[in-house]
C-alpha cells in the first residue's frame, strides 16, 4: 500500500475518533438548545397568560383605564382574538372614549372585511352614542348575512345577544333556523324570551329543541327546572304542563311522558308521575329503573302510600329475584312507618317471616336481615332475636361493606340493650376496616354518640371534632350539633348533672322508648331553669311531643324556646319548627307565615333562610320564578 494512502486512512481515522469524542458536546449543546427555547416559550405563554388575567381583573372591578392599557398590547399582539378585541372596545366604550372606540372598529373591519359580526358592533358603538339611525343599517347588514349563509345564525345571534340587542338576535337564530331546519339554536332562543320574561315562549323554544333532537332532554329539564318549583298551583308549573299536555294530544312521544312525569317529582306529586311511568313502561316495556327511582324518592318523602304502590307495580312486573327482594323491603318500610297499632305491626313482623323463608337467609337478602333486626329491636323490643339474627348474618356476608353494615345495626341493638362496651368493639371495628368510606364515617359518628351515652364526653368530642368536615352532609349536621351540646354544656362544668341526664333522656328517645324520655326530660325541665341544657331540652321533647302526635304539647315547647332567649342557638330551629307545625298540622296559616317571616327577617343566616322566604311567599300568593 503506498505511503500516501496509509497517511490518508489514518487521517480519517483520526477525524472519525474526534467526531466521536465532540458528538457528545454537540447533543449536550442542541439539548440545551431545545431546553432553553422550550422554558422561554413556557415563560412568555405564562406572562401572557397573565397579563390576560390582570386586564380581565381590573375589567371586572371596573378599572377599565387599566384595562385598557393591558388589552392594546394583548390586541396588538394577536388581532385574531375575539375576547381581546371586545374586552378592548367594551373598555373604551365604558369610559365614552368613543374617539379610540371607532378607530379600533375600523381598523378591525380593515383587517377582517368579511367578518359580519363585526357591523354589529360598529352599530351598537353608534347606539351608545344615542345614533339610532347610523346604528340600524349596520345591524340589517349583519341580518342579511345570516340570509346569505344561515350558518352565520349562531355568531350573529351570540354577537346581538352580548350586545343586549336580544330582539335582533332573535331574529338572527330564528332566520337560520328557518333557512336551514337542521341547525337547532332553540336554547339560546329559550334563553332570550327567558329574559324577556316571555315565558310560553321560552317553555315552546325548550320544547322544541327535543322535538328535534332527544338528546337535548337532560339540558331542557336543567334550565325550565329553574323556572319550575314545588308548587303545583304556581303560574309557571301550571303553564309547563299545559305546553306539555297540548303536545303529547298533538304528537305523541315518550319525552313528553317523561317530563310530565319530571314535573310531577318537582311537585312532589308522586301518584301523578307513577301514572306517566306506568304508561311509558306498558308502552316500551323497558327495565324498571325508573320505577324504582321514583319509589325511592316517595318514600325519602314519606309518601308511603305512593311508595306501597309503586313497589307493588314492580313485584307485579319482575321476575329478578334481586329486585323482588328489594321492592319487597320497601313495602315493609313503607308499612312500619304507616302502622298505628299492635296488629299492623304483627302483620308486618309476620311479612318479614315469610320473605326469609321464601328467599332464604343468604348474603342476597342481607339487607332484609337488618331491616328484620331493627324492626325487633326498635318496633318489638325483641332486641335478643335481633341479636342472633345479625350474629347469623355476619357469617354469609360477601363482602366488607356487607360486613360493616350489619356490624352496625348489631351495634345499634347492644346501645338499644345499653351494653355501650361490646357496641363501641363493633363500631370501632367497622371504623378501622372501611376507613374514610361513608360506613366508617357512620360508624366513627356512632362512636361519638355512645360515648356520650355513657358519659365518656372529651372522646366523643374528639370524634366529632374529624367529623364536622364529613363528605356526608347528614353525619357532618348531625356531628355538629352533638359537638355544640356537649361542648355548650360541658364548659365550667366539673360535675356535668344537667348533661348526664339530658343524655339519659337522649338514650331513651334514641331507644324509642318516647314516653319515659318525655318523661325525664320533664324531670330535667323542673330542675334545671336557667342552665344552658334548658333549651336543648325543651326542643328534645318537643320533637317527642310531634312524633307522638301531641302537636299542642310540641307548639307550647317551641314557643318556650323563642320566649327564653331571643338570641340563642335553638331559636331559629324552634321558630321553623313551629312554622312547619302550623302549615302541616295545626293548621294555622297565618301564624305559620308569621314564623316564616321572623326567620327571614331576624335570622338572615340561618340555614333555614331558603326554605322559609320560599314558603312564605307561597303561603302570601307569589308567584314564584
Amino acid at each position: 500500500m503506498p505511503k500516501c494512502y496509509s497517511v490518508m486512512l489514518k487521517l480519517i481515522l483520526f477525524i472519525k475518533i474526534l467526531t466521536l469524542l465532540l458528538l457528545p458536546l454537540k447533543l449536550y449543546y442542541n439539548v440545551m438548545r431545545t431546553k432553553f427555547i422550550v422554558v422561554f416559550l413556557l415563560l412568555s405563554v405564562f406572562c401572557y397568560s397573565q397579563n390576560s388575567q390582570l386586564a380581565y381583573s381590573y375589567f371586572r372591578k371596573g378599572e377599565y383605564k387599566k384595562a385598557a392599557s393591558i388589552y392594546e398590547q394583548l390586541h396588538k399582539k394577536n388581532k385574531v382574538r375575539r375576547d381581546y378585541f371586545k374586552k378592548l372596545l367594551s373598555c373604551y366604550q365604558l369610559t365614552e372614549n368613543f374617539d379610540k372606540a371607532t378607530s379600533l372598529l375600523k381598523q378591525q373591519t380593515q383587517a377582517f372585511p368579511k367578518q359580519p359580526h363585526l357591523n354589529i358592533e360598529v352599530g351598537y358603538n353608534y347606539q351608545l352614542q344615542n345614533q339610532i339611525e347610523k346604528a340600524t343599517p349596520y345591524y340589517e347588514k349583519a341580518l342579511l348575512a345570516v340570509e346569505d349563509n344561515p350558518n352565520n345564525g349562531y355568531l350573529i345571534g351570540t354577537a346581538f345577544k352580548d350586545n343586549h340587542l336580544l330582539d335582533y338576535a332573535l331574529k338572527a337564530y330564528l332566520k337560520a333556523m328557518e333557512l336551514k331546519p337542521d341547525l337547532n339554536f332553540n336554547v339560546y332562543v329559550a334563553s332570550i324570551y327567558g329574559e324577556k320574561a316571555e315565558i310560553e315562549k321560552m317553555f315552546n323554544a325548550y320544547l322544541d329543541m327535543i322535538e328535534k333532537n332527544e338528546k337535548y332532554f337532560s339540558t331542557v329539564q336543567r334550565y325550565a327546572g329553574r323556572f319550575i318549583t314545588d308548587d303545583s298551583q304556581d303560574s309557571n308549573n301550571i303553564l309547563f304542563r299545559k305546553l306539555l299536555l297540548k303536545r303529547v294530544q298533538k304528537t305523541p312521544k315518550d319525552s313528553w311522558n317523561i317530563l310530565l312525569s319530571w314535573l310531577y317529582m318537582q311537585q312532589k306529586d308522586y301518584a301523578k308521575a307513577l301514572l306517566q311511568e306506568k304508561a311509558l313502561h306498558k308502552r316500551r316495556l323497558e327495565d324498571l329503573n325508573r320505577i324504582v327511582d321514583l319509589g325511592v324518592l316517595a318514600f325519602n318523602n314519606e309518601d308511603y302510600e305512593t311508595s306501597k304502590s309503586t313497589f307493588s307495580y314492580i313485584l307485579e312486573n319482575t321476575t329478578d329475584p334481586n329486585a323482588r327482594v328489594d321492592a319487597e323491603l320497601y313495602l315493609l318500610e313503607s308499612g312500619i312507618a304507616t302502622a298505628v297499632n299492635e296488629k299492623e305491626l304483627n302483620e308486618v313482623g309476620a311479612r318479614f317471616d315469610q320473605l326469609l323463608n321464601t328467599y332464604g337467609n343468604n348474603n342476597a337478602t342481607i339487607d332484609l336481615q337488618i331491616a328484620y333486626a331493627d324492626f325487633l329491636t326498635f318496633k318489638k323490643n325483641q332486641p335478643q332475636e335481633a341479636i342472633d339474627i345479625l350474629k347469623k348474618a355476619l357469617k354469609i356476608t360477601s363482602s366488607q361493606f356487607q360486613n360493616g353494615a350489619v356490624k352496625i345495626k348489631l351495634a345499634d341493638v347492644l346501645v338499644y340493650t345499653n351494653k355501650f362496651n361490646q357496641a363501641l368493639i363493633n363500631y370501632t371495628q367497622v371504623q378501622t376496616k372501611l376507613k374514610n368510606s361513608r360506613l366508617a364515617q357512620t360508624a366513627r359518628f356512632k362512636v361519638a354518640q355512645t360515648s356520650y351515652f355513657k358519659g365518656d364526653y372529651k372522646w366523643a368530642l374528639s370524634q366529632l371534632k374529624v367529623l364536622k368536615g364529613s363528605t356526608s352532609q347528614l353525619i357532618a349536621n348531625d356531628a355538629l350539633e352533638l359537638h355544640l351540646l356537649i361542648s355548650d354544656n360541658l364548659a365550667g362544668d366539673s360535675i356535668p348533672k344537667a348533661l348526664k341526664a339530658y343524655a339519659k333522656a337522649d338514650l331513651l328517645a334514641f331507644q324509642n322508648r318516647n314516653i319515659e324520655a318525655i318523661d325525664s326530660l320533664t324531670s330535667i325541665l323542673n330542675n334545671y331553669k336557667g342552665h344552658p341544657i334548658e333549651d336543648e331540652a325543651l326542643f328534645k321533647q318537643a320533637q317527642l311531643y310531634e312524633k307522638t302526635k301531641k302537636y299542642d304539647f310540641a307548639e307550647n315547647n317551641y314557643q318556650k324556646i323563642i320566649a327564653l332567649q331571643s338570641d340563642g342557638i335553638l331559636v331559629d330551629n324552634a321558630c321553623f319548627k313551629l312554622a312547619q307545625l302550623y302549615d302541616t298540622k295545626l293548621n294555622d296559616l297565618e301564624k305559620a307565615k308569621e314564623m316564616y317571616q321572623k326567620i327571614i327577617f331576624e335570622f338572615p343566616s340561618s340555614i333555614f333562610l331558603v326554605d322559609a322566604r320560599k314558603r312564605f311567599r307561597k303561603l302570601r300568593g307569589d308567584i314564584i320564578n
